[in-house]
């Protein structure tokens, strides 16, 4: 039932500090919601507008109306539902042939992206410093398209981690090998820094081969590419020759 404590509740999991406190998270819309099942994931409880929609066991679903769903959807324009989900403790893997190290992404839409875009490429692990954006923000989930459902996505202190298993870390820079020369090996790390910034210095420093993105327009406005963009360019590279 959704009561004006649960609406509450519901509503302030736009922030990570009571997704943490409650241990929960939302995921919006029937296709991905009807995708929780067959995942990791638990569903506490959905709230729809059409409960026949779902043939879920042991899930609580309550029909509501569509005032009521637009009081608990982070959507400007709601869809028909949303799914009340508990939070999972993630564990990194070490036997990963390609992984995507994270350094300081900010925005959740590239991360939401670039989680879509793991998914696709059949990349099962992504590790991201503890300043990367939430993977249960409510952006990130709606940006995955429910790719989230299929990637293990792991926080932690990046410079402990790529010490721990030594593996061939490869970092983008202005000044690296043409990424479509490169040989690539078969089990590496791929870093991808901050927006802004790009990657920290301490981050950088454990780089063992920088790759370039090489750039053939003759104009030089474009000083750089979006991050989740440069993902897709270099992951769609990768797989091409393997």
């Amino acid at each position: 039932m959704l009561t004006a404590h649960k609406i509450k509740i519901l509503q302030s999991l736009d922030k990570k500090k009571f997704r943490q406190k409650y241990n929960l998270f939302l995921v919006e819309g029937n296709k991905t919601i009807k995708e929780i099942p067959s995942s990791r994931y638990k569903i506490s409880e959905i709230f729809t507008v059409n409960a026949q929609e779902f043939s879920i066991g042991n899930v609580n679903i309550s029909t509501v109306s569509p005032t009521e769903l637009k009081k608990i959807s982070f959507l400007q324009h709601p869809k028909d539902s949303v799914a009340v989900c508990e939070i999972i403790a993630a564990k990194t893997s070490p036997d990963i042939s390609i992984e995507l190290i994270l350094d300081g992404i900010q925005d959740p839409g590239n991360l939401g992206t670039i989680i879509r875009l793991a998914d696709w490429f059949g990349i099962e692990q992504i590790f991201c410093s503890d300043d990367t954006v939430d993977v249960y923000n409510p952006k990130v989930i709606q940006a995955s398209m429910g790719s989230f459902l299929r990637v293990n996505v792991v926080y932690g202190a990046i410079k402990d981690y790529l010490q721990t298993f030594p593996l061939p870390v490869l970092g983008t820079d202005m000044e690296g090998e043409n990424l479509y020369t490169y040989p690539f090996p078969e089990k590496f790390r791929l870093v991808l820094g901050n927006e802004g910034n790009g990657m920290r210095p301490e981050t950088e420093a454990l780089i063992t081969q920088k790759i370039t993105i090489p750039r053939f327009g003759k104009s030089r406005a474009t000083e750089s590419l979006n991050v989740s963009m440069a993902a897709g360019i270099i992951l769609g590279q990768i797989f091409s020759v393997k």
